[in-house]
């Protein structure tokens, strides 16, 4: 229990400025969704889904791969260097093609006009790509307050950038006028622009932040230690593209899928938006897993190892089944978070909440091949899920749109956790509990079902219903927990 407490205290600690700057980027999707209309969002869905696919890209599995191999202090040191180093040269070359063929780029994506869009995108993309190592030492040395610091710099200066350009400057002119300072820093029709450069220079800082607190550190490049670590993180990368198509995907397909009557960028803005939503379930899966993977790799020499994972992927689900019912038994006030006229596309959330649910699942599944160096057999399960997501976007988008989206989504993460499962079994067999874990997933999705047999008009029956619903969910996962049956190895 101990260790159970304090993986729980890294994770709320790694979690705390993520969780804080996820809440406020979700507040930013009011405005964004006020101030843009669903065609300009669907521009900010677009750059962002490519963006996520290029990030696993330029960092080809180095992360996981510094944790795999920093196993003293002393090794720890020459691994950060070389896997730094690796990762400097590799997007200095990025930065040089992306910059030189922005112009081809931005034409073959339909932005000719916007050069730009290409070289902010490029040199965010390189930033963030080599703050990634810097960011893995400081998890690998359990520096969780520092960790937390640098990345609230970056979350609150870029949203609160985000506010001076889309909120305070708009104000600034309708109140007091154009004036020499406001018209040189800002232009009413620039509103795209100003999301992506808000980025562009929190990533700066980032950048410079972390750079600053490694001076000292002397960089080493170890060939044969890189030679090692290339053999076990390209499978992870490829892993981690099939990941990133499973993820966004969808998003990029259906500019391209949907007929043109239908405005595809229209309704990719009113997905994109919707999607939102759904990450609110990612927000816990992402600082949980900050702080787990290093976890899994300290506690994978003790005895009661598979023990611990097991009790570990219990808490885990139930967390993930409670926040799916708190969001969809109170959907009707978390909707407000989106415009009016993106609500349309309200229908996907669930589906997406329980797809990313089961993607949680997967990533605690995922300890089998990691641990076993077995990461070329994950990125066959992860190629697995790139198939069906493929094939069933082409399918099921020209039919239903972005529900069919949707749904793909969630078949392909369902398919990931139990392909996952079975090949764990064999590899290295965890005493999971499925029959419990299946009860938090099946009373979370039911609890949501029967709230919707209820129409109540009156608000307050509505608030006092779902609390109900919700709180018997509580209960009856603590009862569980209390009255369990202990995982057997």
């Amino acid at each position: 229990m101990n260790v159970l407490k304090r993986l729980a205290g890294q994770t709320a600690i790694y979690g705390l400025p993520t969780i804080i700057g996820r809440v406020l980027n979700y507040l930013l999707v009011p405005l964004y969704t006020r101030v843009l209309d669903p065609a300009e969002y669907g521009v900010v869905t677009e750059f962002y889904a490519y963006v996520a696919f290029l990030y696993v890209l330029l960092g080809y599995g180095m992360e996981t791969a510094f944790f795999r191999y920093s196993k003293t202090e002393e090794s720890g040191k020459i691994v950060f260097s070389t896997a730094l180093l690796s990762i400097i040269a590799t997007t200095l070359l990025f930065l040089i093609l992306a910059i030189g063929f922005s112009g081809n780029i931005a034409s073959y994506m339909g932005y000719a006009s916007h050069r730009e869009y290409i070289i902010w995108f490029a040199l965010i993309l390189g930033f963030d790509s080599i703050c990634a190592i810097p960011f893995a030492q400081l998890r690998q040395q359990g520096r969780a307050a520092r960790f937390a610091f640098v990345r609230s710099v970056n979350i609150f200066t870029n949203i609160g950038l985000n506010l001076f350009f889309l909120l305070f400057c708009p104000f600034a002119l309708k109140t007091w006028g154009s004036t020499a300072i406001l018209e040189f820093i800002y232009n009413p029709d620039f509103g795209v622009w100003y999301i992506f450069i808000s980025n562009l220079i929190a990533s700066t800082i980032t950048f410079v932040l972390l750079i600053s607190s490694a001076k000292g550190v002397k960089l080493v490049f170890n060939a044969a230690l890189w030679k090692q670590m290339i053999i076990y993180a390209w499978p992870l990368l490829i892993f981690g593209l099939a990941g990133v198509v499973n993820e966004t995907f969808d998003r990029i397909l259906l500019k391209h899928l949907l007929p043109e009557d239908s405005d595809p960028i229209y309704q990719l803005g009113i997905y994109g938006a919707c999607y939102k939503i759904s990450i609110l379930m990612t927000l816990f899966i992402q600082t949980y897993k900050y702080a787990a993977e290093p976890f899994f790799f300290e506690q994978m020499k003790n005895q009661d190892a598979k023990l611990l994972y097991a009790r570990v992927m219990n808490y885990f689900v139930a967390i993930c089944g409670f926040i799916f019912a708190a969001i969809m038994l109170n959907i009707d006030i978390v909707i407000l978070l989106i415009g009016r006229e993106f609500r349309e596309g309200a229908a996907v959330i669930p589906i997406l909440l329980m797809a990313n649910l089961f993607l949680g699942i997967f990533y605690n599944l995922s300890v089998w091949f990691k641990l076993t160096g077995k990461t070329f057999h994950g990125a066959m399960v992860a190629v697995a899920g790139m198939i069906i997501t493929l094939v069933l976007n082409f399918l099921l988008i020209p039919r239903f749109g972005y529900i069919g989206a949707a749904w793909a989504t969630f078949i392909c993460y369902a398919s990931m956790m139990i392909i996952s499962y079975l090949l764990g079994r064999r590899y290295y067999p965890v005493p999971y509990n499925v029959l419990k874990i299946s009860l938090y997933i099946i009373l979370a999705a039911f609890l949501y079902y029967l709230s919707t047999l209820f129409k109540f008009e009156n608000r307050l029956l509505i608030r006092f219903s779902s609390l109900v619903l919700l709180m018997m969910y509580v209960v009856i996962v603590i009862f569980a927990e209390k009255y369990h049956k202990p995982e057997v190895a």
